[in-house]
């Protein structure tokens, strides 16, 4: 089962595939580490939580490198809307496209 990121207002952003987090068109724009979301260059992001990329206020995790280029695994589909919602964390999916 594909498992989607979200955005606070509902839209699907991405989705998780092995350790990577890929955008709706399948393009690659993160990696994971545990909980821990980095951008492809390997920069400290924020946490997956509830299916959405936060800022859990945990301050900066490091830098984990770059894995190189998993390359495009296309789209999945889009889910859409899940509905809106509001974690109490802010959502950071949009630094993950630096």
């Amino acid at each position: 089962m594909m498992q989607y990121i979200y955005r606070e207002n509902g839209d699907a952003a991405g989705f998780v595939r092995g350790k990577y987090i890929y955008l709706m068109n399948g393009a690659p724009v993160g990696q994971l580490n545990g909980t821990r979301v980095h951008t492809m260059s390997g920069e400290y992001v924020g946490e997956l939580y509830r299916d959405m990329v936060v800022d859990r206020n945990l301050g900066n995790r490091g830098n984990i490198g770059n894995p190189g280029n998993p390359g495009n695994v296309g789209s999945p589909g889009n889910p859409g809307n899940r509905g809106s919602i509001s974690i109490g964390y802010r959502d950071v999916f949009n630094k993950l496209g630096r």
